[in-house]
């Protein structure tokens, strides 16, 4: 039975020395800090935030709620239904920790241009933590809780990786994940990753009933997956493949997942992973590079960026911007033509 959705408590948290106001939300119970150990303080603070609460009727204005809740509204109803809540999760925690007490008008190019700053990690994952943050605003105002959003400024994004394996390092890479007594789930994720060319999610939730081992298809799409951008689709079974599908079909049960260890679902593959970097003395690496890798060779062997597009269910766009340099007849007939001598 869910928890009923009590109203805002003081609730004393002796290992951070300070009143939290606490509360259930839709069956879930959530906690702001007062950020003071004085009783009569965080009081005070209770009264003001039961007030502002009974006050609010219809959406509020950015001016009158606080990131955190919006965060909190969208890491209880919209998080739990998206492929990677997990990933979703962590980033509203660090969110949670420098917006905390701010309002959502408070969301500008100066105050993220500072998160930017203070948080001191990546490019790509800062802009990954604030398209959060401006999808949180969004389903808020969406959703009836904000009159308006707030726009959220995103770090520019980095250049497309380009790392990418040669026939070799791949070759010494499932090596290196097939050391004496290892389990066998790594290598077949390599596997299948090379020869479609999808990502590691869709591999990891992928399910014996989406591969027909006869008419050499995979479906990574499946009913109860709901549709976003990053698209799966289907795949024909590389020969290079399909035996070792077969092999592991035998070692697999009818409703089960592809990829397990001992019949149990794989959810993260990145510390395997990373040893076999490490031991077949490869840097730069990651499971994303094996979808790099698998539009490379495609381009690399002329195939059209329509046919390549369509293997790896990836826009030609973003085909074409990202991997066109490695067809061996880029740019080609134009270098030949600005040499050519005028014929009169």
């Amino acid at each position: 039975m869910p928890k009923r959705n009590n109203g805002p408590r003081l609730q004393w948290f002796a290992d951070r020395g300070a009143y939290y106001i606490t509360w259930t939300e839709h069956g879930r119970s959530l906690k702001r800090s007062t950020y003071t150990a004085d009783s009569k303080e965080a009081q005070a603070i209770l009264a003001k935030e039961i007030q502002r609460r009974g006050e609010r009727i219809g959406p509020s204005d950015p001016s009158e709620i606080l990131v955190t809740d919006v965060l909190t509204l969208y890491a209880t109803e919209r998080a739990p239904k998206v492929v990677a809540p997990r990933v979703i999760g962590c980033a509203i925690d660090v969110l949670s920790r420098y917006w905390e007490g701010r309002a959502v008008i408070d969301v500008n190019m100066h105050t993220t241009q500072l998160y930017v700053e203070k948080r001191g990690r990546s490019r790509s994952t800062v802009r990954r933590e604030l398209a959060v943050l401006r999808a949180a605003i969004n389903y808020a105002a969406n959703r009836g809780v904000l009159t308006r959003a707030v726009y959220v400024e995103l770090p520019k994004a980095p250049p497309p990786r380009e790392r990418w394996l040669t026939r070799d390092e791949a070759a010494r890479l499932i090596r290196a994940a097939c050391p004496q007594k290892a389990r066998l789930y790594l290598p077949l994720f390599m596997l299948i990753g090379l020869y479609t060319g999808r990502r590691s999610e869709a591999i990891l939730s992928l399910r014996w009933p989406q591969v027909d081992l006869e008419r050499g298809i995979i479906n990574f799409d499946h009913r109860d997956r709901e549709q976003t951008d990053k698209k799966r689709g289907m795949v024909r079974i590389s020969p290079k493949l399909l035996p070792h599908l077969k092999r592991a079909r035998q070692r697999g049960t009818d409703m089960g997942y592809v990829i397990h260890d001992g019949s149990k679902r794989i959810k993260n593959i990145k510390k395997g992973f990373e040893a076999a970097c490490r031991r077949a003395e490869l840097d730069g690496v990651t499971p994303h590079t094996l979808r790099h890798t698998a539009a490379t060779w495609l381009v690399q062997r002329g195939v059209s960026v329509w046919d390549a597009s369509q293997f790896l269910s990836m826009s030609t766009k973003t085909l074409e911007r990202v991997y066109a340099h490695h067809d061996p007849e880029f740019m080609r007939k134009a270098a030949e033509a600005i040499g050519r001598r005028e014929v009169r």
